[in-house]
């Protein structure tokens, strides 16, 4: 893959991470479709489009191997559709009170969070300069959640970072599995069962609306099946170290659209806390060895 193809791909990539966010929020923010809903036609739409990918990358192989034709159009397991479940029901439920920009900089900073803890769990040491980039980034996190007039409700802060923890356990599981598009599919389908579950819990709650729904349906089939498609097409040509950087771009790409299609301010306190929580991580992912 050419250098300029890669970064075209990556692009459009963050874009459609990006795009998780902001058709959430415009979902949540200015239609009546209610959090549980959001989340199952998410998932719903995610498992359909992938589903379809995998089925149309086979139909282009018809020289596979023997095994490989006899495997399962779908994989995945339950664990990490949990995880997978947590993360949409979590961001969605979230995204009713917290704005586009404030989300996204919460989830992907704990997503990083996360897979760096459990690398120091398993061994893995930070060197001075990884320690300082932990500190800003925590103090970031914390100045984001101090009490001011655009600070986030502590109830969806929490939950979006819950939602991120989840989503880097779930990354974690997917490395160096064989084919990550079919255990996506598989994961989403499971997932998807799981937020029927949570719909019927919800069901006094449940509101429909025409424009909502097609924001779900974007979010699942589009930036997510195919933005999560197109993520593991690119990712086995970046080291992990790119890869964890690039996708510090989201929260300034989601912060951008929030301005364009929600009309939400960028403030000096969302820029000041970006840059720490960004920069803060940058310096834990940029300060490893080459190739990792």
């Amino acid at each position: 893959m050419t250098l300029i193809r890669l970064g075209l791909l990556s692009l459009v990539t963050m874009l459609c991470f990006a795009g998780n966010s902001i058709l959430c929020r415009l979902a949540l923010k200015h239609t009546t479709l209610d959090a549980a809903s959001f989340t199952s036609l998410r998932l719903i739409s995610g498992a359909v489009m992938l589903a379809c990918l995998v089925y149309a990358k086979q139909r282009l192989r018809p020289r596979a191997s023997a095994a490989s034709s006899h495997a399962p159009l779908l994989g995945g397991n339950w664990i990490s559709a949990l995880a997978l479940f947590v993360y949409a029901a979590a961001l969605s439920f979230s995204y009713a009170d917290l704005s586009t920009g404030i989300g996204a900089l919460l989830l992907f900073g704990a997503v990083q969070a996360t897979m760096i803890a459990t690398g120091l769990c398993f061994g893995e040491r930070l060197s001075s300069r990884q320690m300082v980039g932990m500190l800003v980034a925590l103090i970031g996190v914390v100045a984001i959640l101090l009490p001011a007039l655009d600070a986030p409700p502590l109830g969806s802060a929490a939950l979006m970072l819950a939602s991120g923890a989840a989503w880097g356990v779930y990354s974690l599981r997917g490395r160096g599995v064989g084919d990550p598009t079919r255990d996506t599919a598989g994961n989403f389908l499971r997932a998807a069962a799981l937020s029927v579950l949570l719909g019927s819990l919800f069901l006094a709650r449940l509101q429909f609306d025409a424009v909502g729904v097609l924001y779900a349906l974007l979010s699942g089939a589009i930036t997510s099946g195919v933005g999560y498609a197109l993520w593991y097409a690119v990712l086995p040509h970046m080291t992990r170290t790119r890869a964890a950087t690039v996708q510090l771009s989201v929260p300034v790409l989601a912060a951008l659209a929030g301005a364009a299609f929600a009309q939400e301010p960028i403030t000096l306190q969302f820029v000041l806390t970006s840059l720490a929580v960004l920069g803060g991580i940058a310096l834990v992912v940029l300060d490893k060895k080459p190739g990792t």
